[in-house]
């Protein structure tokens, strides 16, 4: 599989995955979080989809497209480790969370993924779901919708 099918499995992947979260939370109380920004065409997504929901966004850097700029009262700049705690802190919890953080090499990623489960899981609502590329410990892995490759994208239940 080239790069770029492997690209166009990903998004299709997240799509689907959004589509189907979004009706799965609809009597979840929480907001929704999504864990790197980058161009924005997630974060674009969620608030299409779930438009009566606060979506928080974490990232280091703000450099989306300019129509994906999340609020500024809403994005949390810096590293993930610190925003979760502030977001815990003050008592935000999180009814859908997408995890989209990553350096492109797989052994890092899957090290990050595992430090910040914890922390993602002390933000969530009972009950709530992580999507995410990387897998994630801590939270009871569920399955997801039909059209996705179960070692694709995973899907969380937090407890």
């Amino acid at each position: 599989m080239s790069r770029l099918e492997s690209m166009r499995r990903r998004l299709t992947a997240q799509i689907d995955g959004i589509n189907w979260a979004a009706q799965q939370i609809r009597e979840t109380p929480g907001d929704v979080l999504e864990m790197g920004l980058g161009n924005g065409r997630t974060f674009d997504h969620l608030r299409q989809e779930i438009p009566d929901r606060r979506i928080w966004v974490i990232d280091r850097v703000l450099k989306p497209h300019p129509s994906c700029v999340p609020p500024a009262q809403d994005f949390l700049q810096g590293e993930a480790e610190d925003m979760l705690r502030k977001l815990a802190g003050h008592g935000h919890r999180m009814a859908l969370a997408h995890y989209d953080f990553g350096h492109g090499v797989k052994e890092l990623d899957v090290a990050e993924g595992g430090a910040l489960s914890p922390l993602i899981a002390d933000v969530m609502t009972p009950g709530g779901l992580v999507l995410s590329q990387q897998p994630l410990i801590g939270l009871e892995q569920i399955k997801g919708p039909d059209t996705i490759d179960p070692e694709r994208y995973l899907f969380y239940r937090a407890p």
